[in-house]
């Protein structure tokens, strides 16, 4: 039995980059397609099967622990991008400032898609779904660079709408205009998570 449900969801790519160097910028280069690998985009700094754990799995592993790489791909929506920027103040923020791999539009509430969810294309490329992307600083000092005394105001304005981790499934390629379908885990929600979450 499937473990997974195509729905009618879908989005389409309107954005794609990568950021060749994090130690450099966290600021990502365009592109107009993408010839997708196990390992993520290619020339992006985050690909890659294994990383280094960070903040985000703090309480699982020591910083710098390799782990396997569920987050070689940022992917945003365009809806929620506006929402952010309208927050902030700027009529639009540009989606390399922030590092995104991917801005994708059509699909509401994106940052809260399920975890394990797939994005799949009509070529068959598989982009899985890893969690929420928690905002931080680093984006904010790209958008300072551009938009000065704006900078400070990104992580607050981007909370709960930072898009998601994602790592990928199947290659192939991606290009703009491309359509990708939300598939999601056939699995209840667990009922107990509030009662874990309070500790």
């Amino acid at each position: 039995m499937p473990a997974l449900i195509p729905t009618k969801f879908t989005a389409t790519i309107t954005w794609l980059g990568h950021v060749p160097s994090r130690a450099a910028s966290l600021r990502a280069q365009p592109t107009d397609a993408v010839e997708v690998t196990l390992d993520g985009f290619p020339g992006e700094d985050h690909g890659g099967p294994t990383r280094p754990s960070c903040v985000r799995v703090k309480t699982q592993y020591k910083q710098g622990t390799v782990i396997r790489n569920t987050r070689q791909l940022t992917i945003l929506s365009a809806e929620e991008l506006a929402a952010t920027a309208a927050t902030m103040g700027l009529d639009a923020l540009d989606p390399a400032w922030i590092g995104a791999s991917m801005i994708v539009e059509g699909i509401p509430d994106f940052t809260h898609v399920p975890p394990s969810s797939r994005l799949m294309s009509d070529s068959g490329v598989g982009l899985a779904i890893d969690m929420e992307n928690r905002p931080c600083i680093l984006p904010g000092r790209e958008i300072e660079q551009e938009a000065e005394g704006f900078g400070a105001r990104y992580k607050p304005a981007a909370k709960g709408r930072r898009g998601v981790t994602a790592w990928v499934e199947h290659g192939g390629r991606l290009a703009l205009g491309d359509t990708l379908t939300l598939h999601v885990p056939d699995q209840p929600a667990w009922p107990h998570l509030e009662a874990a979450r309070a500790g």
